[in-house]
């Protein structure tokens, strides 16, 4: 069976502005720019889907239940653009976390790649195919120890901490950047989950 291809994105900072915390659905907004990208992705073929650390299920701030309402918005605000995505895979868990069943390590943290290898076999998608877009280091490290290629949209990482996998592929300044780098056409099945 061939392989999709699939550009996977980070929630906060990425997709949307970055407001800590943010589960109020009237407060969500694609980032400027981003819209007219996920449109051209979808026409070209590619998966879409968003993989997000939410450690604010951890830290008691939220439940995983007010996940849904920031995903059907998201869902809404892409379709308005001939988008949708595939999937959410989010990261409830920190380690610091105030909640017990949510307060530890795990695998799907980014900067660990968890999450990521997750989102290509359930996408059925070739990382060598496949991108990750982020505005923080941890992203592309996420992305890169899975295999994909990244591109880091600036303005979201404050500390550049650099080590082994932390080195983007690709650097820009704004979303529409992405398809000058994002090769033009992609293989793609449709599929629809939402995932802790």
């Amino acid at each position: 069976m061939k392989k999709n291809a699939a550009v996977l994105f980070d929630k906060d900072g990425t997709l949307i502005p970055d407001i800590p915390y943010n589960i109020d659905a009237t407060m969500v907004e694609l980032r400027s720019g981003i819209g007219p990208v996920l449109g051209e992705l979808a026409r070209r073929g590619y998966a879409l889907a968003i993989v997000s650390n939410q450690s604010g299920v951890a830290r008691g701030i939220f439940g995983e239940d007010a996940l849904a309402s920031v995903w059907e918005r998201l869902q809404e605000l892409a379709s308005a653009y001939g988008a949708r995505f595939s999937a959410f895979y989010y990261c409830p868990h920190h380690p610091a976390g105030s909640v017990a069943d949510y307060a530890l390590e795990c695998d799907c943290r980014k900067p660990k790649s968890g999450l990521v290898e997750r989102a290509l076999r359930e996408l059925n998608a070739d990382p060598r195919s496949s991108w990750m877009i982020g505005d923080t280091l941890d992203d592309i490290e996420a992305g890169a120890r899975a295999g994909l290629n990244t591109a880091l949209i600036q303005g979201g990482e404050t500390e550049w901490l650099r080590g082994p996998y932390r080195s983007p592929g690709h650097i820009i300044d704004v979303p529409r950047d992405l398809l000058n780098i994002i090769p033009s056409s992609a293989r793609r099945r449709r599929y629809e989950k939402v995932h802790v």
